[in-house]
């Protein structure tokens, strides 16, 4: 007991940078139902989500990526109305990588802090610093008082992806931010899965596109495939 309490004193939160906006605090695990209504089956809400669209495809405030992209703000109301969030807090903590939708590392622990399922969160620091064994794996506490730890991400991965490598790459740059982002990243897409909705962040679509990997599976592919065979589940 006195370990968790210390722990809750020691919570600490990712950098969040101006442009990323605060997500709710009461953001939805999103289920499969079937037979749901969606505005993809419903003819009423999709002339209204087109509707929504048009007119945040015409704004000044969503991001660059999505301005004048009616086809693309359709997509993000859609995510929005599954997660239960705005359609502009959707638009601002993702970003359209390669073609693809990514969340922003920050939008990772926010959504995890929100969700509901742990009562903090907290990134722990495993390595020496400056070397290839320093790096951070997410932990949080649940609802039952148990401590859930997520995959460990060190500079030695980094490098045995190929991430740090890549041309123009952060890791190089900031690499403590890059860490943790990752670190999210991994414990949304192993322990809440649902949250990621199948999507990667930003950073990983970066680090994934380009590199060739003669077919080799990354840590990414091997965490896809575990996630898969238990269904998103634990």
């Amino acid at each position: 007991m006195q370990e968790i309490m210390n722990f809750e004193e020691q919570n600490t939160t990712a950098v969040v940078p101006e442009e990323t906006i605060q997500l709710p605090t009461a953001i939805k695990e999103p289920k499969a139902e079937q037979g749901a209504i969606t505005i993809w089956n419903n003819a009423q809400l999709f002339e209204t989500a087109q509707r929504t669209a048009k007119l945040l495809a015409a704004s000044n405030i969503v991001p660059q990526q999505y301005r004048g992209k009616v086809a693309d703000c359709v997509v993000a109301i859609d995510i929005a109305n599954r997660m239960g969030l705005s359609p502009l807090a959707v638009m601002q903590n993702s970003q359209i990588v390669q073609g693809n939708f990514s969340w922003k590392g920050t939008a990772c622990k926010a959504m995890i802090d929100s969700c509901g399922k742990y009562k903090s969160t907290r990134y722990v620091e495993v390595g020496t610093k400056g070397t290839d064994s320093w790096g951070y794996y997410l932990e949080a506490i649940d609802k039952k008082g148990e401590i859930v730890k997520g995959v460990t991400v060190t500079m030695q991965t980094a490098k045995d992806e190929g991430w740090y490598q890549k041309n123009g790459s952060k890791w190089r740059t900031l690499t403590e931010l890059m860490l943790k982002y990752r670190a999210a990243a991994f414990f949304m897409r192993t322990e809440c899965a649902s949250l990621a909705m199948g999507f990667l962040t930003a950073e990983e679509n970066e680090d994934i596109y380009g590199s060739n990997d003669g077919g080799s599976k990354n840590l990414t592919s091997a965490l896809d495939e575990e996630i898969n065979k238990k269904g998103g589940k634990k």
